[in-house]
């Protein structure tokens, strides 16, 4: 059965940035479903069960406790049943460094947080309505940094 509604993850262990992400998808007209993780644990537990749907866009903060965003990329990476979803690093650094190491290991995007409310909205909005597919074949480290 095909979902009527795009299903975003979040995995970040900053509650503001959580609680912010979901209130701007509230009031974005985007039919989403939103969940958020407070580490890569948790994250890797959620999409390790078999019962559970998997995210359309996985957002993934690289800086986390217990287990970091590239910890879990990695493991997504290299796990065929997550092949499908589209993984945008969602973070505070921009250094060249985090941006060629998650582009190499096979992230989608790589956002900056944004400063404000406004910015977030927009890159959300960007994000969510990207046609992935397109987007993904011709993936390049040009396209790779989202720039607004």
């Amino acid at each position: 059965m095909q979902e009527d509604h795009v299903f975003i993850v979040l995995a970040d262990d900053d509650e503001d940035d959580r609680l912010f992400f979901e209130e701007a998808f509230e009031e974005l007209k985007i039919n989403t479903k939103v969940a958020t993780y407070n580490d890569g644990v948790e994250l890797m537990n959620y999409l390790s069960s078999e019962t559970d749907s998997l995210p359309n866009i996985l957002f993934l903060d690289l800086n986390m406790p217990k287990k970091s965003g590239l910890e879990c990329l990695l493991e997504i990476k290299n796990n065929e049943r997550f092949k499908d979803i589209a993984i945008a690093i969602y973070s505070t650094s921009a250094s060249e460094e985090d941006i060629e190491n998650t582009f190499v290991m096979g992230a989608n995007i790589y956002i900056k947080k944004p400063d404000d409310f406004k910015k977030l909205k927009k890159i959300l909005s960007n994000v969510v309505t990207i046609n992935w597919q397109y987007h993904t074949s011709g993936l390049n480290k040009d396209n790779f940094l989202l720039r607004l």
